[in-house]
């Protein structure tokens, strides 16, 4: 028989809510209390605190309005003809005016007032550091990284290549992408738009300079005739330090550098032709890539070149000749970027084939420091404006390199797939944590780095720069050691050419000598063949004489 328990409940009773009534209390513990510890009571004085009696007043005092004023102070007080920027000039002035009696008595009053101020500032030295050797420094332990912020896309059907970026200097709050297509003879269907967020920035229009206002509309401003400009695409322009502000200078690759002035773009306001010869010859030019001018050597610039050239020039020279310094030859590819460092301007950076090079200024044969060669072409490169031991580089593969040498020369730190296409340019705000890279298919991308790569190290310039003075001692050494290697076989050839100048004036060859031996050889053997035929022949003689006696 099956047990069953049945329990039935009505179902207006299911999720019903209980019901609480009040109750009698019942006691559950009775604690009494201890009589020990009630005969050892602890005494409290409960006295009276005696404090001296104060009132207190308000009053409204008149109110003062404080106004702050800044002023920017530049080097003033030269006459219009001086230039303070150029040294000899500035001399020349002051000797003339150390020369004027008005300034020696001028000096005199001055100088009362003067030394009191120097007195208070040699007694107190307000700006002295107490605690330098105390100071921690903070390490960073996280690994390096780069994520990525934004992506600029081109909105046309037809994509064109980013192939220049520039951040502005107002702390990188703006940026401008120049857009063209690599693609040989494909113009038609291009659009010719550009994304520009920099108030005034001056561009390349195939052969022509064109320069923007964008507080003037989105118009140009001002452009060069095709007559005065350059006759193959511009590669690239940069800004250069003047007094007005409007210099510039471009190169392109039909072999010549061309300075202008964009007040008048009509025609440029210098010229120079790559021409090795220092001929002048537009013919045997090379063509000129990527430029580099660095505004803490005003008269000193760099032209990588298609190929595998780096040329060294200096503006200031008398003649066009003496424009070309020196070549620098390294790459066996165009040379697509060039840039010194900014902390360390004597080296420099190039980028050309599969391989990016640190170069030396007093060394011309070979690069001090060059990275392994990759499987994708190297297309761009640049330094990192706040650490002078990174440097970054993209790759055809979409592939961005953050490389820091003073910790590893053979690999790079960080390796970002940041697209599937080609990247083509690169540049990186002047803080040093955003990179922004532009690619083939028209995609400026904006990547955040980490402190670890953007945040200056303690003792990093000076530990670079050795590094770098040492790198360049051990290639002046192993230079040294090839040119006597050169030397010597160079000895070698002009010995062995006297000697074979010898041979034809008397002396027989060794093709001869041993000719010689072999008709001597073959002469002995006949002759000694003779000699025997007659011993032979008198021996038989004697025989036959002796059988006819018998």
């Amino acid at each position: 028989m099956e047990i069953v328990n049945v329990l039935m409940k009505r179902r207006s009773e299911f999720n019903r809510l209980r019901g609480f009534v009040d109750s009698d209390f019942k006691k559950l513990v009775d604690i009494s209390p201890d009589q020990s510890t009630s005969e050892q009571p602890i005494h409290k004085d409960q006295s009276v605190q005696a404090g001296q009696e104060m009132s207190e007043h308000e009053t409204n005092t008149v109110g003062l309005e404080f106004i702050s004023h800044g002023m920017n102070h530049v080097e003033g007080g030269w006459p219009k003809d001086i230039d303070h920027e150029n040294m000899e000039q500035t001399i020349r002035f002051r000797k003339k005016a150390g020369k004027n009696e008005a300034y020696i008595s001028s000096i005199l009053q001055l100088g009362s007032v003067m030394e009191l101020c120097i007195r208070q500032n040699n007694a107190i030295d307000k700006y002295e550091q107490y605690f330098e050797d105390e100071e921690e420094e903070e390490e960073n332990h996280n690994a390096p990284y780069a994520k990525t912020m934004n992506v600029l896309r081109d909105p046309h059907q037809v994509k064109r290549t980013v192939t220049s970026l520039s951040w502005s200097p107002d702390r990188g709050r703006k940026l401008a992408a120049a857009y063209s297509s690599v693609v040989f003879q494909q113009t038609s269907q291009l659009s010719t738009d550009s994304y520009i967020w920099d108030p005034t920035f001056l561009s390349l229009v195939g052969l022509c300079l064109a320069h923007w206002d964008t507080r003037r509309g989105c118009q140009t401003v001002a452009y060069s005739s095709v007559e005065h400009s350059h006759k193959d695409p511009v590669y690239k322009v940069i800004w250069l330090q003047s007094k007005t502000g409007t210099d510039a200078f471009s190169a392109s690759t039909d072999g010549q550098v061309l300075w202008w002035d964009v007040r008048k773009l009509s025609e440029p306001t210098e010229r120079l032709i790559l021409d090795l010869s220092k001929e002048g010859n537009l013919g045997r030019a090379l063509g000129g890539i990527s430029l580099e001018f660095e505004i803490t050597m005003p008269t000193k610039f760099m032209v990588g070149t298609e190929e595998g050239l780096i040329i060294s020039c200096n503006r200031k020279a008398k003649t066009p000749a003496e424009k070309i310094v020196c070549t620098y030859d390294g790459h066996r590819g165009s040379v697509y970027a060039v840039q010194r460092n900014p902390f360390l301007p004597k080296n420099f950076l190039t980028v050309g084939d599969w391989c990016a090079r640190i170069w030396s200024e007093d060394i011309k044969e070979s690069s001090i420091i060059n990275t392994k060669n990759g499987v994708s072409e190297l297309m761009d490169a640049c330094w990192s404006p706040v650490r002078p031991s990174v440097f970054f580089t993209v790759k055809m593969n979409g592939v961005l390199d953050i490389w820091d040498i003073l910790f590893n020369q053979s690999d790079p730190t960080l390796s970002v797939k940041v697209c599937d296409g080609g990247l083509y340019s690169i540049r990186v705000e002047e803080n040093g944590r955003l990179v922004a890279c532009g690619s083939e298919k028209g995609e400026a991308t904006l990547l955040e780095i980490s402190s670890g790569l953007s945040v200056p190290q303690k003792n990093e310039k000076s530990l670079v720069a050795a590094m770098f003075e040492r790198e360049t001692k051990r290639e002046k050494i192993l230079m040294g050691r090839q040119r006597e290697i050169r030397l010597k076989e160079r000895c070698r050839s002009e010995q062995s050419r006297e000697e074979e100048v010898v041979r034809e004036d008397g002396e027989e060859s060794p093709q001869e000598l041993l000719a010689r031996a072999e008709k001597d050889f073959y002469s002995m053997v006949e002759v000694e063949l003779i000699r025997r035929r007659k011993g032979k022949d008198l021996i038989q003689e004697q025989v036959v004489s002796e059988d006819k006696q018998t």
